[in-house]
């Protein structure tokens, strides 16, 4: 057993032993690929997805120097015909790129690496020719075993990330990746199979990938492995049964990410720590050693911060995912902003709709707070009107709320005045900055129908909450009179403190610029 050449697995044995929910199906999907045109896979995901477990548990599978019987027998992938042909029958090659950057020099890294995975060889093989060039040799220790080589590397963007500010030393490390996985001939001699996960898709070295013979499956389209991007609702709710959790918050905090045959997908590390825990907190992005999400909703792009601040109001946001350069460094426009949010979790996208939103609590509160340090006088000023609106709307000043939200709704394109639904994106772009304080719902059924906007105080919070109806074409006191006549103060049934109701219309038959915003608020003292 060694670091790099069958690793063993004791990982695996360690996952097993806590908290566990089966993703052995990720295995077949591997095992269709050995000895195959289609042997090369690349995994992207965000920190914190279950990325290196994945790894751990392809290690514990393939490397032929154990027995994981008891591992596996248990789990789904041993009802699958080719369970055994593949178990534990193949020399594995695992590196744990943050691990090797831990342990050599970015300048050094590949020679580092190629040293110690020839001299693991030798340890195993002792009577391995090493021939002069590295692939050679593994095609040479292929030929000793018996068996081809599986390859699995973690984290294997880790040098493209830490060296961002480095072309030249990531593409030393691309050109050491392209002589193991370009050269169609000694590939197929060398690798049954290989699988490779990161937080990136593969590097596009000018307009073309450097790795191009990798499939890629990557939080913009995961296709068959969507279900292994985390944990899917039936998991969490079985999970909450056996745990005790609760799960509608477990769904408010955690979910939010969907693909193809997946709607639902939650954040795998957030959960299991909610259920040790027994508290919904924001896990991930404490634990996160992604970018700073800060840094990049400051850049200086054209539309970014009124873009920043509909995300944050609960807004979908139409976005173009070409031509992202799968760096941390290459932008062109606020696009590729966006699609790098994605890629580090801070965005779920809508493959259908080719927009983006905000998936969940802990992500919001990860964007509340970093709003308030970009630099951006725009952003700057955003904030501070949506703060001022919602300390406007608490003290009753109609007024003043239906003239900031007139600002925002003329500040929209013409066919934004068309429909209720608009005007929702425009309350919720008003009020984006609401995080702090509330939780927001929308349409939340109630009564004889749905309320169209529900902010609910946080429980540290002091505020009241606000049932806002929107109307156009009608009085913001027909909002009013609808909100009690259909009862929809039910969907703050139990809420037990202070409750405003929130009237809000415009005529949308006006002409631009004299379409006139009316507010009407009524406070309502729930019976106790």
């Amino acid at each position: 057993m060694g670091n790099y050449v069958n690793p063993g697995n004791h990982g695996f044995s360690e996952i097993r032993n806590d908290i566990y929910v089966d993703k052995t199906g990720l295995i077949r999907l591997i095992n269709q690929t050995i000895n195959t045109p289609r042997r090369l896979t690349c995994i992207s995901r965000p920190r914190r997805f279950g990325k290196s477990f994945a790894a751990q548990m392809l290690c514990a599978y393939y490397d032929k120097t154990c027995d994981s019987a008891t591992l596996f027998d248990d789990l789904a992938i041993a009802g699958d015909p080719q369970y055994l042909k593949h178990r534990n029958q193949y020399d594995v090659i695992y590196l744990d790129m943050t691990g090797v950057i831990g342990e050599a020099s970015m300048t050094g890294l590949v020679p580092y690496i190629q040293r110690n995975v020839v001299q693991e060889l030798i340890e195993q093989y002792p009577a391995l020719n090493v021939a002069e060039g590295f692939s050679a040799t593994l095609a040479n220790a292929a030929e000793a075993a018996g068996n081809k080589f599986i390859m699995i590397i973690d984290e294997w963007d880790a040098p493209i990330r830490e060296a961002k500010e480095h072309p030249d030393l990531q593409r030393k490390y691309l050109e050491f990746l392209r002589s193991l996985f370009k050269n169609s001939g000694m590939t197929s001699k060398i690798f049954a199979a290989a699988y490779m996960t990161g937080i990136l898709p593969i590097k596009k070295d000018g307009s073309q990938s450097a790795i191009s013979d990798f499939w890629e499956y990557s939080m913009i389209k995961p296709r068959q492995f969507g279900t292994y991007v985390g944990f899917t609702e039936e998991e969490v709710k079985t999970l909450c049964e056996n745990y005790g959790g609760d799960f509608e918050r477990m769904k408010q905090w955690y979910d939010g990410y969907s693909f193809r045959d997946f709607p639902s997908v939650y954040n795998p590390n957030s959960v299991i720590k909610a259920l040790l825990n027994h508290d919904f907190d924001s896990y991930w992005t404490q634990t996160s050693a992604a970018e700073s999400l800060m840094g990049y909703i400051n850049l200086d792009f054209d539309g970014l911060g009124r873009t920043v601040a509909e995300l944050i109001g609960g807004g979908d946001v139409p976005i173009d995912t070409n031509g992202f350069a799968n760096d941390l460094v290459t932008f062109r426009d606020r696009n590729d902003v966006l699609t790098l949010l994605i890629h580090l979790g801070y965005l779920a996208y809508d493959e259908e709709t080719k927009n983006v939103h905000i998936p969940n609590e802990e992500i919001r509160l990860e964007f509340a707070k970093a709003i308030r340090q970009v630099k951006r006088n725009d952003t700057i000023r955003r904030v501070r009107e949506s703060d001022q609106l919602i300390i406007d709307t608490i003290h009753r000043k109609e007024g003043a709320v239906a003239a900031q939200i007139e600002k925002i709704h003329e500040e929209e394109a013409p066919l934004y005045y068309n429909n209720e639904q608009a005007l929702r994106s425009v309350i919720k772009r008003a009020y984006f900055s609401y995080g702090d304080e509330y939780l927001m719902f929308e349409e939340l059924p109630a009564g004889s129908g749905y309320a169209d906007i529900v902010y609910l105080p946080k429980k540290r919070s002091k505020l009241p909450a606000l049932v806002v109806e929107l109307k156009w074409n009608q009085s913001a006191d027909g909002a009013i009179a609808q909100i009690k006549n259909r009862r929809y103060l039910e969907a703050v049934k139990g809420y037990g403190g202070e409750i405003l109701l929130v009237g809000i219309s415009y005529d949308r038959d006006a002409p631009a610029g004299e379409r006139k915003h009316q507010c009407r608020i009524e406070r309502y003292e729930e019976q106790r």
